[in-house]
């Protein structure tokens, strides 16, 4: 199941559940848009077909941001010119949930919610409990005593004998 549908002045094919990065799309901060501008639906695999009646795909806003920065530059030969900008695209970035049309309704499984994670204050506390419980198993455990050894003494080298050249002289 999946539809088109125009965003942006773009043309999008979307399924339940698909997360798209559309053009910054007004009214987006309230949490949910709706595309009214459906171009084509399919039901079935392999059957595509313009709706009888207005047909309705709804998506969930995840967040706003920026893509990468493409880098624009300007050179003109031989006439000591260059101009270099950047420029970073605003986007929307929006989950497809449900595709209406002709009485029918296909929506997206609904994705599990991030549980928050435990304060800082708490997490310190954990870890201070461990590095306890570790110290006090070190104290409990006997330690051997270290054997201290002499390190290995230095070979001496063989003395140099003095060359024939500093003999004759």
């Amino acid at each position: 199941m999946y539809a088109v549908i125009r965003a942006g002045g773009k043309q999008y094919k979307v399924s339940p559940g698909d997360v798209l990065r559309l053009e910054t799309q007004p009214g987006a901060s309230e949490g949910r848009i709706e595309f009214k501008d459906v171009l084509a639906v399919s039901a079935d695999e392999g059957q595509i077909a313009r709706p009888q009646s207005a047909a309705l795909v709804t998506g969930e806003v995840l967040g706003e941001g920026r893509a990468r920065k493409v880098l624009v530059f300007h050179y003109k030969r031989k006439k000591q010119y260059k101009k270099l900008a950047g420029h970073r695209q605003p986007f929307t970035s929006v989950r497809i949930i449900e595709i209406a049309f002709d009485g029918q309704k296909f929506t997206a499984p609904e994705l599990p919610r991030k549980q928050a994670k435990p304060s800082r204050e708490a997490e310190e506390a954990e870890t201070r409990e461990k590095q306890e419980a570790s110290s006090e198993a070190l104290e409990s455990t006997p330690r051997k005593k270290a054997s201290r050894q002499k390190p290995a003494a230095r070979k001496k080298s063989a003395a140099r004998k003095p060359t024939d050249a500093k003999k004759k002289k």
